[in-house]
C-alpha cells in the first residue's frame, strides 16, 4: 500500500494539473494566445533559470553522470532506429513516416519529466535531469530534423548550420554554460540573485503543465489509429521496457534509474507537433500520437514506478 500511495503522490498532482488545462481550455478561460506566450515564456526564461539554479547550487560532482548521459543517448538511438524500420514497414507517405519516427522516441522530459522527477525525489535530483536535458535536447533536435527531412527524400534541405546555430543559442543550452562554473568552483550564487531566480523557476512547471493541457485537442483522435497507436506502444511500452531493462541490468539504481526512467517512459514532447508542421510532414498524425501518449501515459507511468518502487530499483 506505501508504494501506491508513493506511485500517485508522484503522478496524480502532474496530470491533475495537464488536465486542468484541458478544462480551462474548454471553458475559454484559457486560448491559443495564451498557450503560445506561456511555452515561450517557459521555454526562454523560467525553465532556463531553474536549469541554471539547480545546476549552479549543486556540487559538481553530483550533477555530473557522463555514464548516465552516455546511456541515455544510446538508448534515444535505439528507439530512432526501431521507429525508422517499424514506420517504413507500417506506413507508405514520407510524410506520415516523419511523424511517427519522431513522436515514437521524443519525450515531453522537459516539463512532465521534470514535474515527476520534482514529485518523486525533491528539488535537488532536478540539477542532474537538467544537465542531462542539455545532452539530450541537441540530440532530439538533430535527430528529429534529419528524420523528417529523410523520410520526405529531401537530405539536402537538411538546415545542418540552422541546427547548430539552434543548439548554441538555447536558452536551456545556455544555463547549463553559465550555472557549470559556479557548481564547479561551488561559487554561490548572491543571496539576491538566487531568489529571483527561484521566483522565476518555481512559475516552470505549474505553467507549462497548464499549457500542456491547452494544447491537447481529442476531436479526431480516432484517425490514423493505427499508427497514432503504433507509435503510443513504441513510445511508452517498448521505450521504457527495453532501456529501463537495460539500465538496470547495467547497475543504475535510485534516483539515477529514476531519471532514465521518466525520461524514457514520458509521453510524446508537444514540440513534435511544431517541427513536424514546420518540416511539412503529418502533423496531425503528430497531434493525435501526443494525445494518446499523454492521456495513457498517467497509467503506463504509474504501473512502471510502482514496479521500480516495490522491487526497490528506485530506494
Amino acid at each position: 500500500m506505501q508504494n501506491v500511495i508513493f506511485t500517485l503522490q508522484v503522478v496524480t498532482p502532474v496530470f491533475l494539473i495537464v488536465f486542468l488545462g484541458v478544462f480551462l481550455k474548454k471553458k475559454k478561460w484559457i486560448d491559443e494566445h495564451f498557450v503560445s506566450v506561456s511555452s515561450k515564456l517557459v521555454f526562454r526564461v523560467t525553465l532556463p533559470a531553474l536549469v541554471f539554479v539547480k545546476i549552479g547550487t549543486t556540487d559538481y560532482g553530483q550533477v555530473v553522470d557522463f555514464r548516465q548521459i552516455g546511456y541515455a543517448c544510446i538508448g534515444v538511438l535505439v528507439i530512432l532506429s526501431i521507429a525508422w524500420i517499424v514506420a517504413f514497414w507500417l506506413l507508405e507517405k514520407g510524410g506520415d513516416r516523419g511523424a511517427f519516427i519522431q513522436a515514437s522516441f521524443r519525450t515531453n522530459f522537459s516539463i512532465i519529466g521534470f514535474a515527476l522527477i520534482l514529485n518523486a525525489f525533491g528539488r535537488h535530483a532536478l540539477a542532474n535531469a537538467a544537465l542531462l536535458l542539455a545532452f539530450i535536447m541537441p540530440l532530439y533536435n538533430f535527430l528529429a530534423v534529419l528524420a523528417l527531412t529523410l523520410s520526405l527524400h529531401r537530405l539536402k534541405d537538411v538546415p545542418f548550420s540552422h541546427i547548430g546555430q539552434k543548439i548554441l543559442t538555447n536558452p536551456l543550452i545556455l544555463a547549463v554554460i553559465g550555472a557549470m562554473p559556479f557548481s564547479y568552483f561551488n561559487i554561490p550564487i548572491p543571496a539576491i540573485a538566487n531568489t529571483f531566480l527561484d521566483y522565476l523557476a518555481n512559475m516552470t512547471l505549474p505553467l507549462a503543465l497548464i499549457g500542456i493541457g491547452g494544447t491537447l485537442e481529442f476531436n479526431r483522435v480516432l484517425e490514423s489509429a493505427r499508427a497514432s497507436l503504433a507509435a503510443s506502444v513504441i513510445k511508452l511500452l517498448v521505450m521504457p521496457i527495453l532501456l529501463v531493462t537495460g539500465a538496470i541490468l547495467l547497475g543504475f539504481r535510485g534516483e539515477s534509474l529514476g531519471v532514465l526512467f521518466f525520461l524514457f517512459a514520458g509521453p510524446s514532447a508537444i514540440a513534435n507537433y511544431v517541427m513536424a508542421e514546420g518540416m511539412g510532414c503529418n502533423a496531425e498524425l503528430t497531434a493525435h500520437i501526443i494525445v494518446i501518449t499523454t492521456t495513457a501515459s498517467v497509467v503506463t507511468l504509474s504501473v512502471g514506478l510502482y514496479i521500480l518502487k516495490s522491487t526497490q530499483l528506485l530506494g
